[in-house]
């Protein structure tokens, strides 16, 4: 078991995927869970700020979160929104969604069942997201707590976003990064924060491929490479 934390921009999706790929284990991104649950409360029509509109919500969605590091994907009511999640209007709602105590309980719940399957079943899985360390998996071996500067985070978010097709400029996103960053870090309800015990990983200078050099050499010194 592997968590992986940090803010937005930092790469954690792709680093997480190709690290999971590199282990054979399996992958699971919480994020894309919180911005399933926003898709269903803005598909609702109700207001991400109106708690009790998102509990509701929340309790009657059914998520189906992937967990092949290759194919990920999640599905809402059945309904494949792996796409949808990303958009501007779930990134601008995902943020108060994701604060909801209730929500929060109910998907680290989910989050908790999806880790305990994959290592009964598989040996192993690499979970990204903002509260890993902290709280779905605080017993977890190893640790990582991913960071880069704002400007490199909101450089290779644009990149991101472009190459994906969704339009948008460096300025943009930079202020998207630094709105994130703080909402996540003073919210009341599971803060973005590194565990006591991470290891913080600063990976403004390191590309890709140096970062995942960097994390399999955590693995490696920890002794969880599952062999055999």
């Amino acid at each position: 078991m592997v968590a992986l934390d940090g803010p937005s921009g930092t790469g954690k999706s792709t680093v997480a995927k190709r690290l999971a790929m590199a282990l054979d284990a399996r992958y699971l991104d919480t994020g894309s869970m919180y911005r399933a649950i926003t898709v269903a409360v803005l598909r609702a029509g109700a207001d991400p700020a109106d708690e009790a509109a998102v509990v509701a919500v929340a309790d009657g969605a059914k998520l189906v979160v992937g967990t092949d590091p290759a194919k990920p994907g999640i599905t809402l009511d059945g309904d494949d929104v792996s796409v949808e999640i990303r958009g501007p209007e779930v990134t601008l709602a995902v943020s108060p969604v994701s604060a909801t105590a209730h929500v929060r309980e109910l998907l680290v719940a989910q989050q908790r069942a999806i880790i305990a399957d994959a290592v009964d079943h598989v040996g192993g899985i690499v979970v990204e997201g903002r509260d890993i360390g902290t709280v779905v998996s605080p017993d977890a071996p190893l640790k990582v707590y991913l960071t880069a500067s704002e400007d490199a985070r909101a450089s290779r978010r644009t990149k991101q976003d472009n190459a994906a097709g969704r339009a948008s400029t460096l300025d943009a996103v930079l202020k998207d990064v630094q709105r994130r960053d703080n909402y996540d870090s003073t919210r009341a309800v599971s803060p973005l924060k590194a565990a006591a015990d991470a290891v913080v990983l600063d990976n403004t200078e390191l590309d890709l491929a140096g970062t995942i050099g960097a994390l399999l050499d955590l693995v490696e010194r920890r002794g969880l490479r599952v062999t055999g």
